[in-house]
């Protein structure tokens, strides 16, 4: 699966568990695609790698963290009153809410190696 919302750096820490790291940031839209990614890679991991979800320090193979926020952003317009020396704003309509969700997922070599095979991971 080519995944066009989740683009996940990479790192590994000095025992070889590799770590992904991603965040998407969408507008209402792109929210059922950026959610069917997730469950797509997740739904794959389980999967392949069946009750082996859990830390490594507690003998896990693969581990992630989930995590959401929903943010309304409303434009200022901003005039600058040089006569009194004060600086207006005036709140406009607040725009579509941007949903943004992070996704970690970490695990074994062996893990991290399918998971970049699975999902054309770089």
């Amino acid at each position: 699966m080519n995944l066009n919302y989740l683009d996940f750096d990479y790192s590994e820490d000095a025992d070889g568990v590799g770590t992904f790291d991603a965040m998407a940031s969408v507008q209402p839209a792109q929210i059922p695609t950026l959610h069917a990614e997730i469950v797509a890679m997740l739904a794959w991991a389980h999967q392949h790698w069946p009750d082996a979800c859990g830390p490594s320090e507690d003998g896990g193979e693969w581990h992630y963290d989930l995590n959401g926020t929903q943010e309304v952003s409303t434009p200022l317009a901003l005039r600058f009153d040089d006569s009194a020396g004060q600086l207006h704003a005036t709140a406009g309509s607040p725009a579509p809410p941007r949903t943004t969700i992070t996704l970690t997922v970490s695990g074994s070599p062996a893990f991290c190696d399918a998971l970049r095979a699975a999902f054309a991971i770089d």
